[in-house]
Parts: structure tokens; C-alpha cells; sequence
């Protein structure tokens, strides 16, 4: 008898999700529903807990022994030069996607919802992210501190300095760390393991909580806001496949079915964490080498976030259509560029595409109370784009694996040769 798979049961409990949602929301009180889908958020809570958990050692100890394995630096500037080479593209084709659907479908404009008072999102006001909070934030004060926020830019920041200091180590001393870490991540993969079997069930809650608080109607009330952005990612998943069968062939499409579970999981939670644990398993299943995957899929985490770069095209354009405000297509530009730029900073943030939004709009002298009229379905948006991202990302590890001849192999680390210490002379 065949196993279930994973992806299986991720979508079934999606449906299920989503049924038993709208049969309490329908039978339900707003204060019954907001308490039941607290319950649901328990389940939810717990999993993202076990996620968080376990991602700050996996990003450590995957990084270093990447880093280490390449054996030169040349090799670490390559690989990086190319992912960011790739990563700068694909966020600029996100960007004028969804500069594009906005403009042509316009989904903000005669809304007919009452606009918000100028001062209503007080609240979500937060100051600019400027180049200097930015190329401060990279550096950890304290690893340990960064490992308890999962801040997986400060991670990586550190975690490339100890990878090039172990593999510029003495031989005898650096091949005891490197075994180490190499067994760390072969450890914490195997817990990977254990927190996917959860899954399943997070996704049900996850579902059931947003239906049973917002019901099914949210998604009639603004079906031309989501029609828009669906349509406008549908198009913009279509260009990542074609970009990936540009470099990886027909392989591209054994790609896609792979990255199912990975995708549904951040789509269901509406968490890139929750999905890069299997989002790496997949990758190497696919036969990129694991040190191109250690090195690029945290750096894609940071710095390539396809769908936030298109849902925060279509929040700020729709937050000015909504108020009547016209922008010139030089402001629409200037302004994405900004959110570009703003956005990589920061990483790790819940809610963080919505948040830059918020903090960008005034500068462009756009009501930030404006950002209200879409949390409505945030949460829906929320979960295209971080399914995005996951797409994204392991696309772009895939094609920088190609790239650099290293999809042919999916062995185990192994430690550089350069740190082996040598052979006792034959008698």
C-alpha cells in the first residue's frame, strides 16, 4: 500500500482548514469565533515555536560547513556574486510586475470603503529603515543574541566570518570543528524530521483560526484586490519557471513538483521559516551540492523576497488609488526602489512587507492610515507572498547550483581536504 505523503496531508489539512472555518464562523458569535480561533492559535503557535527552535543551529551549522567545504575564497565570491546577481534581477522583475497589474487592474480605485481617519494607524507608524540602521543591523552584537531573535542575516554575517576562520585554520585544530558542525547538521536535520510530521496539523489551525475570525466573505469584499495580486503572482511564478528552464532544462519542472511541500507550508502559515527546513531537503533531493544550498538559501531569505517586492508594489499603489492620489510613473518608480532598498532590512520581522509599507508611504505624501484598508486580507496576501519567496528561492539555489556545477552531487557534507591532516609516511 502506497504512503501518504506529506503533501498530501498539508492539503488536506488545508481544506479542512478551511471547512471547518466557515461552518463555526457561520455558527458563531464575533466574540465565540475570536476565542475558538485562539484555541486554534495554540496549535499554530506551538509549531512555528518548533520551527524557530531549531532554525538558528540548522543556519549555523549548514553555513559553516558550506563555507568551510569550498576550500578558497574565490569559490565563496563566486557563488555569492552569482546569487546576488540573480537576486537583484528577480526583485526588479517583481517590482514591475507588480508595477504593472497595479496600474493596468487598478484594484484601489473606486473602492467605495470609508477612508480611515489621517491619524488611525498610529499605531503601525515606524520610523524609515535608513542605509545606516541597515549596514549596522548586519553586524550581531552577541551570536547568541541573534540566535535567540532567528536573525538570519546576523547569522549568516557570522557565521561566514567562522566558515573562512575555520577553513584559514591549522589542519589539526580546524578538522575537530568541522566534524562537529557537520554532525550538528546532520542532527538537526534529522529533528527537521520529526517537527515536518507536525505540519499537517499546524497548517489545519493556521486556516481554521483565519476563517473562523474573517469567514469566507473577506475574500468577495476585496476579490478585486486578490484577483489582482493572485494574477499578478501567477504571472510572476510563470517567469521564475521560465528563467529556471532557461539554466536547468526540462529538470525545471522535477524542480516545481519537489518544492509542493515546502511551498504549501509557507503558503498554509504564512512563514518562510516554517518551510526552509524541507525547503533544503527538497534542494537536495534535486541535486544541488549542499554547500552551494548552505551559503545561497540563507542569503535568499535576506535579500530575495519575490512576492513581498510584489505585494508591497500593489499595497502602496492601492493605498493611493484608494485616496484619489495620482502619481507620475518617475514617483511610482522611485518609491519601489525605495521599498527595495527598505525591505532588506528588515528581514526576520513579522509582518515585515506591512511595516515597510506603513513607514514608507509619508515619504511619498501617502495617508499611512492607508494600510489599514488592506489588513482586512493581509493575512490572505500574507500567505501568496511567502509561498512566493519559497518558490523564489529555490529556484534561484537550484540555478546558482548549475551554475556552479554542483547539481550532479547530493553527498553528505564532508570535510574540506585542505583540513585533513596528512598520512603517516608508509614504513
Amino acid at each position: 500500500m502506497k504512503r501518504i505523503g506529506l503533501t498530501t496531508w498539508i492539503m488536506a489539512g488545508m481544506i479542512l482548514g478551511v471547512a471547518v472555518g466557515a461552518v463555526i464562523h457561520t455558527g458563531s458569535s464575533p466574540a465565540a469565533a475570536k476565542e475558538i480561533a485562539g484555541y486554534f492559535n495554540i496549535m499554530t503557535d506551538v509549531f512555528l515555536r518548533l520551527i524557530k527552535m531549531i532554525i538558528a543551529p540548522l543556519v549555523f551549522a549548514t553555513l559553516v560547513s558550506g563555507i568551510a567545504g569550498m576550500n578558497d575564497s574565490k569559490a565563496l565570491g563566486r557563488v555569492g556574486f552569482k546569487a546576488f546577481a540573480w537576486f537583484v534581477v528577480a526583485s526588479l522583475i517583481s517590482l514591475s510586475l507588480g508595477l504593472f497589474f497595479s496600474n493596468l487592474l487598478e484594484p484601489g480605485k473606486s473602492l467605495g470603503l470609508a477612508l480611515p481617519a489621517a491619524d488611525a494607524a498610529t499605531k503601525l507608524a515606524t520610523a524609515s529603515f535608513s542605509l545606516q540602521d541597515f549596514v549596522t543591523h548586519l553586524v550581531p552584537k552577541s551570536i547568541f543574541e541573534a540566535m535567540a531573535g532567528n536573525q538570519i542575516l546576523q547569522i549568516l554575517v557570522f557565521s561566514l566570518f567562522f566558515g573562512c576562520a575555520v577553513a584559514a585554520a591549522r589542519p589539526g585544530s580546524a578538522i575537530t570543528v568541522l566534524k562537529v558542525t557537520d554532525e550538528l547538521a546532520h542532527i538537526m536535520l534529522t529533528l527537521t524530521g520529526y517537527v515536518m510530521r507536525v505540519a499537517p496539523i499546524a497548517v489545519f489551525a493556521a486556516l481554521a483560526s483565519a476563517i473562523t475570525v474573517q469567514g469566507l466573505d473577506v475574500l468577495g469584499t476585496y476579490g478585486k484586490l486578490l484577483g489582482s495580486f493572485f494574477l499578478a503572482l501567477a504571472t510572476l511564478w510563470a517567469v521564475l519557471i521560465a528563467a529556471g528552464f532557461l539554466f536547468l532544462g526540462p529538470r525545471v519542472f522535477s524542480l516545481v513538483k519537489l518544492l509542493r511541500q515546502p511551498f504549501l507550508l509557507g503558503f498554509s502559515t504564512a512563514s518562510s521559516e516554517s518551510a526552509y527546513p524541507k525547503l533544503m531537503e527538497q534542494l537536495e533531493k534535486f541535486g544541488v551540492g549542499n554547500k552551494v544550498t548552505s551559503f545561497v538559501l540563507p542569503l535568499g531569505y535576506s535579500f530575495n523576497l519575490d512576492g513581498s517586492m510584489m505585494y508591497q508594489a500593489f499595497a502602496a499603489l492601492f493605498v493611493a488609488q484608494a485616496y484619489g492620489i495620482p502619481m507620475s510613473f518617475g514617483q511610482q518608480v522611485t518609491m519601489l526602489l525605495v521599498l527595495m532598498i527598505s525591505s532588506k532590512g528588515m528581514a526576520g520581522v513579522p509582518r515585515g512587507s506591512l511595516v515597510v509599507v506603513a513607514a514608507v508611504l509619508p515619504m511619498f505624501g501617502l495617508p499611512e492610515a492607508g494600510i489599514l484598508l488592506i489588513m482586512g486580507v493581509d493575512q490572505i496576501m500574507d500567505m501568496a507572498r511567502t509561498g512566493t519567496n519559497v518558490l523564489g528561492n529555490g529556484i534561484a539555489t537550484a540555478v546558482v547550483g548549475k551554475w556552479e556545477k554542483a547539481a550532479e552531487s547530493a553527498q553528505s557534507f564532508t570535510p574540506c581536504p585542505s583540513l585533513e591532516p596528512a598520512s603517516e609516511p608508509q614504513a
